[in-house]
């Protein structure tokens, strides 16, 4: 396909169009999840000395063939190219968008995502069996059941209680790309979906995970552009996380200079403390003063990227800690942004997951065009209802 004028931008390279966005940010979150499940919750360093150098693209169970039995990951055969619960919530959020076919909010939650988990099996490539996805989420999830169909709780205030961490902005992905371009809308729509499940600031970067895939999807976006939306509607500290992050990563232009500086950045702000497997008192509470360490640090990999798929992606798996989702966010935005997805590497984890990568990408697509028509009649009619009460006339 040749060109447009406004898609070269003076560049010479075509901006990618609707789909080839939400394409890239669903499957870039997907290869990012299953390239980082195998090494998370190890540091750096063990992950250097357990692969004798770094990462570069998939690979197998941190324990070999004692997956099954070796502790604390069994039973889930984490690497080989499985996705985890990361991009099983993310899909599943899609056939939400699928079945309303308009914005969600935390009510949609509650009838729809819910029953999702309980009731359809679908197959769990960690378990490497087909079963109830909610038998694979974890304990933050397995809250959305809890409270919500047996607690029968208020969805907009079921987050409330819950353990405060990435659990609701590790699947946002889909928030953001419905309101492509438009990173107000996104926040305020994830803060709403959200809200059936997380309260605090792991609530807040749900909203602004959602706010920063929106505004990548904008043409011309850049990775400094995705931090400035991200820190024009982020709250608190998750506000302040970002902003030192992002400017620490500013001074590095490999990942490998970066690993630390980025956790030293950070660690003010998380509450988990320095042992991932070890968390401190404090670990998970509500605060105005923290954020969670996965946003920040994906929109560092990505600004110290500037924005290349490959490079933001492997930065945040060997990060360690809980990097399947740090590099599913850091995949999502930097695919959202229109930087390939490496072939290989998609191919590779959707075959061995199981999963059709490309089919949740074609009908977010559908249903994004879908509501965006209705937003525009919906706005049409109040500009034509205020213009009768004296106000401005409609626009064209």
């Amino acid at each position: 396909m040749t060109p447009t004028a406004e898609e070269t931008r003076g560049t010479g390279r075509r901006e990618a169009c609707l789909e080839e966005r939400i394409t890239g940010a669903l499957v870039g979150a997907a290869v990012g999840d299953a390239l980082g499940g195998p090494v998370e919750g190890y540091s750096p360093d063990q992950i250097l000395q357990r692969h004798g150098g770094r990462i570069h693209g998939v690979v197998g169970p941190w324990h070999g063939e004692d997956w099954r039995t070796a502790r604390p990951l069994a039973p889930y055969h984490k690497g080989d190219g499985h996705v985890t619960d990361d991009t099983l919530m993310t899909h599943a959020l899609v056939r939400v968008y699928a079945r309303v076919r308009d914005h969600l909010d935390a009510h949609a939650i509650a009838d729809h995502l819910v029953p999702d988990l309980m009731t359809n099996p679908r197959w769990i490539p960690e378990l490497e069996t087909e079963t109830l996805p909610l038998h694979r989420v974890f304990l933050a999830e397995k809250w959305l059941v809890a409270r919500l169909h047996y607690g029968h709780a208020d969805p907009r205030e079921a987050g409330v209680g819950n353990i405060v961490n990435c659990g609701a902005a590790m699947y946002m992905a889909p928030v953001g790309l419905v309101n492509a371009a438009n990173p107000a809308a996104a926040y305020a729509e994830a803060l709403d979906v959200a809200g059936a499940h997380q309260s605090s600031y792991g609530r807040e970067a749900a909203g602004v995970l959602a706010a920063g895939v929106a505004a990548a999807c904008t043409p011309g976006a850049t990775p400094d552009s995705v931090v400035a939306a991200c820190l024009s509607v982020a709250k608190d500290g998750t506000r302040a996380a970002i902003e030192k992050v992002c400017e620490t990563a500013r001074a590095h232009t490999d990942f490998e200079s970066a690993l630390g500086p980025l956790r030293a950045a950070v660690a003010p702000y998380d509450t988990v403390g320095p042992d991932y497997r070890t968390p401190s008192l404090g670990a998970r509470r509500p605060s105005r003063l923290h954020a969670i360490e996965e946003l920040p640090v994906a929109l560092g990999m990505l600004t110290v990227a500037h924005g290349d798929f490959r490079q933001a992606v492997l930065g945040a798996v060997n990060y360690g800690r809980d990097c399947d989702s740090i590099a599913a966010m850091a995949g999502a935005l930097a695919g959202a942004l229109g930087s390939p997805v490496p072939e290989d590497w998609a191919k590779t984890v959707a075959e061995a997951s199981r999963l059709d990568l490309w089919e949740p990408a074609r009908t977010l697509t559908g249903v994004t065009r879908q509501i965006f028509e209705e937003d525009v009649r919906r706005r049409r009619a109040h500009e034509r209802a205020f213009a009768r009460m004296g106000g401005p006339g409609c626009s064209d």
